[in-house]
């Protein structure tokens, strides 16, 4: 099942990243760190989690645990700066922040967008299908 938060969406079973509709490159360790973090959004992930689960308990260097952070923030459009999907916490770690959703295919948005028009109403979309 798909990871989606804001215009990205991670494909797990292909291990592929892809914003505003396009793929992203990026590297292994990349993706390993931000599927990790969206699974664990419900908590504060110290480095040495990352470490453990990402890098097999392999010694990291801090530069190389930063350039891999610092990319994942860029390849989902968020920066050190305002933080918006991943939070660094000061002396504990990250925590992904972002809300996350399956993503709907486009024809079950294509079908919801036709429940609203014909009854001016509204429609939900759930994985069981469109509910009018």
């Amino acid at each position: 099942m798909p990871l989606g938060f804001r215009d990205c969406e991670i494909n797990l079973e292909r291990r592929e990243l892809w914003r505003a509709k396009r793929a992203v490159h990026v590297e292994p360790q990349v993706l390993d760190l931000l599927v990790y973090l969206v699974q664990n959004r419900d908590r504060v992930v110290s480095k040495d989690d990352l470490i453990a689960s990402v890098w097999g308990g392999r010694i990291v260097s801090e530069s190389t645990l930063t350039s891999r952070i610092n990319a994942a923030r860029t390849a989902i459009g968020d920066n050190g700066r305002e933080q918006q999907l991943i939070q660094t916490i000061p002396r504990k770690g990250l925590r992904f922040i972002g809300a996350v959703h399956a993503p709907a295919d486009d024809n079950q948005q294509a079908l919801a967008a036709v429940c609203r028009t014909k009854r001016s109403g509204s429609a939900t979309i759930s994985s069981a299908g469109i509910v009018c």
